[in-house]
């Protein structure tokens, strides 16, 4: 799709939201039309196992998966740097931070990329990209600057030396480290590589061939908006039928979502309210400003027991928590997450339709006992993607994994998602204008039952006010 291109549909998609009578705040309109969604600045190097057990067919597929990975970044040089370290028994430093170049070159560059073909010094890797390809020498950027960094290591094998202790340092200094093994690696040294928590940072898959199954997890993993301040509140159930095992498995729980958060003070911010048959805030939004000190606080809360009036909880949010006077901010993308594992004792009906009139995005996760009629009551709509259930606390992992907090304009044309998921968004918009207007311009622009738009668009005037990012 042309550039020119999209910003007519940008602006299309504009008009027919106007049409309808949407409302829409200026700040969300804004948003749209200058295509806020980006990838979130990065430093991002690939380390890549080139050893003799990878065959040069398998090394091609390698190299595919890393085009398609940097096909949906945002590649600048104040947005996503990209580096490639090459190994085997000796590492090879193939593209530097400093080339930031365009996605083009960057792709023809991965494509000339040969194999090594000898040993599997993986703990070397390691070393050679700590010390030299995150340096500011090879094009990294400093800490303080807010770029995340990150690693992403694709081997097949057990290594010829130690990881353990490398990675961990690599760590230590800031790089977030994810762990793809491919056929018969060693799994152990997977999780001695990647970041916590494990579960999100590795991943496996039998063959070379399927490594392309996780392109659309790593684009979507750098991918956040640049209006992604968001007040989030937990509303957790206390009640005795949890029992205390289990409350501190919640926690845990809490906490893996807060990792996924931009928690900053011009980020998210994080509240979080207990219940049982009466309702505590454990501490306000706003509170907390990194995620450290937020998950400290996260691990001091005391289980209450008692009751199950999560009703009064609901309400207790509502006309509390997402308040001013409680830390929240005007504009601001309101979520809020409910944890239970029972049937309430008091009626919910009231509350959760409120906080859903209010604009809050109600998400409502459910263990055990949990009354799924009663989940669906609070999750909001799509309630497919903002409810969820398991029978046991301990798969409570697999939850905070699918639980996807997304703040960008739900109906942003320009949202960095999938291309396919724009395309999909693109073609039932263009469906739904054809149906609605089904008439032609004097300067035979048409758009109507023949769906068809007869001007090319070349000749489209520029829309300046809509930039979407390079697809």
């Amino acid at each position: 799709m042309a550039p020119g291109w999209l910003q007519v549909v940008c602006l299309l998609l504009l008009g027919m939201r106007a049409a309808q009578g949407t409302t829409m705040d200026m700040q969300n309109a804004a948003a749209m039309a200058a295509g806020l969604c980006n990838t979130r600045p990065t430093d991002l190097v690939f380390i890549v196992d080139s050893s003799r057990s990878v065959r040069p067919s398998e090394f091609e597929q390698v190299k595919v998966f890393l085009a398609k990975v940097i096909e949906g970044l945002d590649v600048r040089p104040d947005a996503t740097r990209v580096g490639v370290v090459n190994y085997a028994s000796r590492v090879k430093n193939e593209i530097s931070l400093k080339a930031t170049r365009t996605k083009a070159a960057l792709t023809k560059a991965v494509s000339k990329i040969e194999p090594l073909s000898t040993g599997t010094m993986t703990g070397l890797a390691i070393q050679f990209a700590l010390n030299v390809a995150f340096s500011e020498a090879e094009g990294a950027r400093v800490k303080s600057q807010g770029v995340s960094k990150v690693a992403i290591i694709v081997t097949d094998g057990r290594p010829q030396d130690n990881v353990r202790e490398v990675a961990a340092r690599a760590r230590d200094a800031g790089i977030e480290i994810f762990a793809i093994g491919v056929g018969r690696v060693d799994m152990n040294t997977l999780k001695q590589m990647a970041s916590e928590p494990l579960e999100e940072h590795t991943d496996y898959v039998e063959s070379y061939s399927l490594i392309e199954k996780l392109t659309k997890k790593f684009q979507e993993a750098f991918c956040a908006c640049s209006n992604s301040a968001t007040d989030v509140v937990f509303l957790i159930d206390g009640s005795k039928s949890v029992r205390p095992e289990n409350f501190e498995l919640v926690k845990k729980w809490i906490n893996q979502i807060v990792d996924k958060l931009d928690v900053a003070e011009k980020g998210a911010h994080v509240g979080l309210v207990q219940y049982s048959s009466t309702v505590r805030q454990e501490f306000p939004l706003g509170r907390f400003n990194n995620k450290k000190d937020l998950k400290e606080a996260v691990k001091k809360m005391d289980y209450m027991e008692r009751g199950t009036m999560t009703g009064q909880a609901l309400n207790f949010i509502v006309e509390n928590s997402f308040t001013v006077n409680q830390g929240a901010r005007p504009g601001v993308a309101k979520v809020g997450i409910v944890f239970t594992d029972g049937r309430s004792q008091d009626y919910i009906g009231d509350a959760a339709r409120k906080a859903k009139e209010n604009g809050f995005k109600m998400y409502a996760v459910g263990v055990g006992n949990a009354v799924e009629d009663e989940l669906r009551e609070i999750a909001s709509e799509p309630i497919a993607d903002h409810y969820f259930y398991t029978a046991d606390f301990k798969a409570m992992t697999q939850i905070a994994k699918k639980l996807q907090i997304n703040v960008c304009p739900e109906e942003n044309p320009c949202e960095c998602d999938s291309i396919v998921k724009f395309q999909k968004k693109v073609e039932d918009a263009l469906q739904a204008l054809t149906k609605k207007t089904g008439e032609c311009d004097k300067e035979d622009r048409c758009i109507g039952e023949q769906d068809c738009l007869r001007r090319p668009h070349s000749t489209f005037p520029p829309l300046s006010s809509c930039k979407p990012q390079e697809l």
